[in-house]
Parts: C-alpha cells; sequence; structure tokens
C-alpha cells in the first residue's frame, strides 16, 4: 500500500496542484492521513482522509467537530508526549498499516523546529529503519533518505538541479554521473553538497560506506529569486 501524508505547514509551500495530486494518488488506491490541521486541510480541499493523528490543538472546536465527522481512523495524542503529531503519523503509517511508501507534504515551510523535526525524525530509531520509503515534498523540492552502500537515483525532467547532504558523520562519500562529481568524501560534520545538475537525463549514483545521507531534487520557482 502507498500513502500520501499532509502535515500543517503552511499552503504556499505546497506544489500548486496538491488537491489534484492527492485526489488522483487517492483514485489509484493510496491511503490519505494526515497529522492535526492538515486533517481540516484535506476537507477543505474535498479529499477523503483515512487517517489523521494528533492532539489537534491548532483547531478550534468547531473545526475539530469537521475533522471528526469526516475522518475514516482519527488517534488522539496527549499534549504533552514524547513523539511529535507527525512523528506518531509516521509510525501509524509504517508500523501499523505498513505502507511501502510515503509521501509527505506540508512538512517544510513556517517554523524551522518544525521542519528539522520532520527531517531529523528518520535518522533514529524506531523510524529510521523506514526511512529509504519516506519522501519529503513541497513546491521547489522532493527529498529522499539514502542508506549506504550504493543508491541510484532517477533524473526527473521537473528537477534541474539536486543536493547531495550528510546529516552527520559520513565516509566515502561519491557522487558519479553528474556534472560535479565528488569523490570519497569523509567527514564527523555535516555538509550538504548544493546545486548540482543532472546531465541529459542520466541517473545519478550516490555511495557512502557509513553515515547518512539525503539526495534533494530542487528547481527554481523564479530563476533568478535567489539572487
Amino acid at each position: 500500500m502507498k500513502a500520501v501524508a499532509l502535515l500543517g505547514g503552511p499552503k504556499e509551500n505546497w506544489p500548486d496542484n496538491l488537491k489534484d495530486i492527492l485526489q488522483k494518488a487517492q483514485q489509484k488506491g493510496a491511503m490519505i492521513a494526515a497529522s492535526d490541521r492538515g486533517s481540516l486541510y484535506l476537507h477543505e480541499m474535498s479529499v477523503h482522509c483515512d487517517l489523521a493523528v494528533g492532539d489537534f490543538d491548532s483547531l478550534k472546536a468547531n473545526e475539530l467537530k469537521i475533522v471528526e465527522n469526516s475522518v475514516s481512523d482519527i488517534r488522539y495524542s496527549h499534549p504533552i508526549k514524547d513523539f511529535t503529531d507527525s512523528e506518531q503519523l509516521f509510525w501509524t503509517l509504517l508500523n501499523e498499516y505498513r505502507v511501502e511508501e510515503l509521501r509527505v507534504y506540508g512538512a517544510t515551510g513556517g517554523r524551522i523546529d518544525h521542519f528539522l523535526v520532520n527531517l531529523f525524525t528518520f535518522l533514529h530509531e524506531p523510524l529510521a529503519q523506514f526511512k529509504e520509503k519516506v519522501r519529503l515534498i513541497d513546491q521547489q523540492n522532493e527529498i529522499v533518505f539514502l542508506n549506504p552502500p550504493k543508491n541510484i537515483i532517477q533524473a526527473k525532467k521537473e528537477y534541474k538541479y539536486f543536493g547531495v547532504g550528510s546529516l552527520g558523520l559520513i565516509k566515502d562519500l561519491q557522487i558519479k554521473n553528474a556534472r560535479y562529481d565528488l569523490a570519497d568524501y569523509s567527514s564527523n560534520n555535516a555538509i550538504m553538497f548544493s546545486s548540482n545538475e543532472f546531465l541529459e537525463d542520466q541517473d545519478i549514483e550516490i555511495k557512502f560506506n557509513a553515515g547518512s545521507c539525503i539526495f534533494i531534487y530542487s528547481k527554481d520557482k523564479v530563476r533568478f529569486d535567489n539572487i
């Protein structure tokens, strides 16, 4: 089973066609899930929510009532807890429902601490074991988690650029078949190799012998926005 999850991140960071993405995924049998306010966003887009998890402290009483009347499986968490709402949602989908692929929207933008929680949560147990099944997607980026030793990353026509980052210790990192290749880089510190490019739709090969890596597909909204 595949799943698509919507978190509570700002709408301006969503892909412009997110409603269409969600509806098509549901038509193909994917499970649609949300944490906290994401469940209300789904209702506003007329997309049925199969699973919602959270303490729902971002919803007013009347909004929570709407969610409770429209969600198939709703799980309530205590406001004071070890897991965040998003972590509890990920755990329920990956461990209980055993989804084989999880695409997450609304995980970036707005509060940086929320984004970093969503990113770092897949670096430690119990969710680290599932990280290769997860992608974090927004309007300009798609983040993929990698495991050693070898990964083949397919080019996507909608993304011109990519970055490769280590999230701590990395040993013998190699990037092959890109505009800028890298050979045998090792470090004890996090680093991002950004603004690399695909070559004529050629797949990228990423190798490393130890550590945690992310691959980020990336594109500009307007070419000179960041200059």
